[in-house]
């Protein structure tokens, strides 16, 4: 009999070309779709929460897929991960619901950036966190991240290119805080545009430094993409919880 087995899986993005699987470069979809094959004896089609792009991290990835071996659901979990690389690793696994699907049924995201605003880097945070050695005010950084709060139409703050049906999303939380040395931008949406956070991220670190906060809304009003800052760097960003109608990622990963 056919199973849904859902999985949270975390994972250092750095040497891997994103989550997807990839004609060039090694996505981590590809290495997890391989171990699961060794382990149910047949191919599986691995459906993440999104796709992370190359360096980018993930606290709580959720991905699911089908099978009919005979691996009790909340087994999989150790089982992948006596074969995982150390980067990757699943922390929850279950059976779900049929009909669960993990990218469509997903009700809030949320990533969280790290930036260490110090004159000099350090060999710590080097792939967790952006090195941003120009003086930043959290205050203005909050000032700049309450005018996402709400519903707008993103797509100055998308990748050039890319076409969407609606670029419309609803931004819930979008704050600056401290912690351990870093400042930190949590955000959480309905969604996100392709290079959505980064954007906002390195608009924000411009009007961090204090210049006029008057681009924002432009973007927001125009959709212009020439309004809005500079993509920042992959490897600040995590992907840290996922939420749906019956299933929240915070319930699950210590």
């Amino acid at each position: 009999m056919t199973r849904r087995v859902r999985m949270i899986i975390q994972y250092d993005g750095t040497a891997y070309a994103g989550w997807q699987r990839q004609l060039t470069g090694l996505g981590i979809q590809q290495v997890m779709e391989e171990e699961l094959a060794k382990l149910t004896g047949h191919k599986c089609a691995l459906h993440a929460s999104g796709r992370t792009d190359s360096g980018v991290h993930a606290a709580a990835q959720v991905a699911h897929f089908d099978t009919d071996c005979r691996i009790p659901a909340e087994k999989f979990a150790f089982a992948l991960n006596t074969g995982l690389p150390k980067d990757i690793r699943v922390v929850y696994s279950d059976e779900a619901e049929p009909r669960f699907h993990a990218r469509f049924d997903v009700v809030r995201k949320h990533y969280r950036y790290r930036v260490l605003n110090t004159p000099h880097d350090c060999p710590f945070t080097r792939n967790t966190a952006l090195h941003y050695h120009w003086r930043l005010d959290k205050d203005k950084l909050n000032e700049a991240a309450a005018m996402f709060l709400g519903q707008h139409d993103f797509n100055a703050f998308m990748a050039v290119g890319v076409t969407l049906e609606t670029t419309v999303r609803t931004i819930y939380e979008s704050r600056w805080s401290e912690e351990n040395g870093l400042l930190v931008y949590d955000v959480a949406g309905s969604g996100f545009l392709y290079n959505m956070v980064r954007i906002m991220v390195g608009t924000m670190l411009q009007y961090g430094q204090g210049r006029n906060m008057d681009g924002i809304a432009r973007a927001l009003e125009t959709g212009r993409r020439d309004f809005a800052g500079p993509t920042a760097p992959a490897h600040g960003l995590t992907l840290a919880r996922v939420e749906y109608e019956n299933f929240d990622t915070e319930e699950h990963v210590r």
